[in-house]
């Protein structure tokens, strides 16, 4: 399969100023997420989607492609990335680039390992094969379990099923961490339209400790400790 990674950064961010290019372990934020990208062999090319001409220039140095800066409609507070991605990969094909599959890095999650797109592909290119596979944890919150929702009257209620007395009875439940979505070119097109859970989507499971998503202080503090106490 012809693979490009996309690496989609606005330069926007309200729990953590300028994250995206805050020094981590040496590095700009994005920088982890390019050269891990960079290094893999299933990936050709690393494509950067950003709207900040610092974020751009930055990702230029570690060895991306920024093939333009992002119009403003698609940079906003509340716009989708499915759309974003789609916008760039549609941009490249026009410039004649063929693409069959995309693998998209958030670039606030430094901790994924090569082993984790390792799996996620080999998950993609099963006999079953499904149009998306993304990354997941367990985040150890349940909702047959323990998690409640609030009922119009102010009481809560357990959020899925009658309640159970003990957490290995509860069907297995995973969280999204963000970190790796391997897609089908076809089921982007189709996702970005239609939703992301319009596709056949299957997951792989990460453990929790590389499944940090930085969106604050405190994310950035846990995940640099983490970083740390990697093997090197």
């Amino acid at each position: 399969m012809t693979t490009l990674a996309t690496i989609c950064a606005r330069g926007g961010s309200k729990g953590l100023p300028g994250k995206n290019i805050l020094p981590f372990a040496g590095l700009p934020l994005i920088a982890h997420s390019i050269r891990f990208a960079l290094q893999h062999p299933a990936i050709g090319a690393v494509h950067v989607s950003t709207d900040d001409p610092e974020i751009a220039r930055i990702a230029r140095e570690h060895g991306a492609t920024v093939p333009y800066l992002r119009p403003a409609e698609l940079a906003r507070d509340d716009t989708p990335k499915l759309p974003v991605i789609e916008h760039l990969v549609a941009h490249l094909e026009a410039q004649g680039s063929i693409v069959t599959r995309i693998v998209d890095l958030q670039p606030t999650s430094p901790l994924r390992a090569p082993v984790d797109l390792d799996g996620c592909l080999a998950r993609f290119e099963a006999p079953d094969a499904p149009d998306l596979v993304l990354s997941v944890f367990d985040s150890g919150f349940n909702p047959y379990f323990n998690l409640v929702e609030e009922l119009p009257a102010g009481r809560v209620c357990i959020s899925k099923g009658g309640g159970l007395g003990a957490r290995q009875n509860a069907p297995k439940v995973w969280a999204l961490n963000g970190s790796i979505y391997v897609w089908r070119r076809e089921a982007l097109a189709h996702a970005a339209r239609h939703g992301l859970w319009s596709v056949s989507v299957a997951a792989y499971a990460m453990p929790a400790q590389r499944s940090v998503d930085i969106d604050t202080a405190d994310d950035f503090a846990l995940a640099e400790w983490l970083h740390h106490r990697q093997p090197a």
